[in-house]
């Protein structure tokens, strides 16, 4: 599973991702948009993300894409093109359960899990590139999640349906 996220505004939710994306065992990170980076422009490491992060981002590959849904469109289109099902965790008209998908099928062997802007959520033009958006049930009042604790759900769903026999 690789994951890749979109226009995430907040150092402590980007940090939040890696260390869980360690967890979950996520092979990459894309940070398309302006999400942040681990390490800044002019070199130094990013102390918010570090913080919370735990070293993970010194762990995972990750790389910086461009900031454009264009440039975010062309990565999807490579990932898929290498055999990666695009899974975008957003609440739309064509969302799917989370639950609802078997991500044991073969056809989920390579996933790309993408996550969007803290308020924004993925684009529209970003959706329609994606091979599934799914959400998490909702059971409260409330209709969202923090995008990191979204992103945290989802991973561990497919990760524990694909990796049902391994474990580290």
């Amino acid at each position: 599973m690789v994951a890749i996220l979109y226009n995430i505004r907040s150092l402590h939710n980007v940090g939040s991702i890696f260390r869980t994306a360690d967890a979950a065992g996520v092979e990459k990170i894309y940070l398309c948009g302006y999400t942040p980076s681990p390490i800044d422009k002019y070199g130094r490491a990013e102390p918010k993300l570090s913080k919370v992060a735990l070293g993970a981002e010194k762990y995972i590959p990750w790389e910086k894409r461009g900031g454009t849904p264009q440039a975010a469109i062309k990565l999807l289109k490579e990932l898929q093109q290498d055999g990666y099902k695009v899974l975008a965790v957003e609440q739309s008209k064509t969302s799917v359960q989370l639950d609802k998908l078997d991500y044991s099928k073969k056809e989920f062997k390579k996933i790309a899990l993408l996550v969007g802007n803290e308020v924004g959520g993925v684009p529209p033009s970003i959706l329609r590139a994606t091979d599934f958006t799914v959400e998490i049930p909702m059971f409260g009042k409330k209709e969202s999640l923090n995008v990191s604790v979204a992103f945290g759900i989802v991973a561990y769903q497919v990760a524990l349906k694909q990796n049902k026999s391994k474990r580290r």
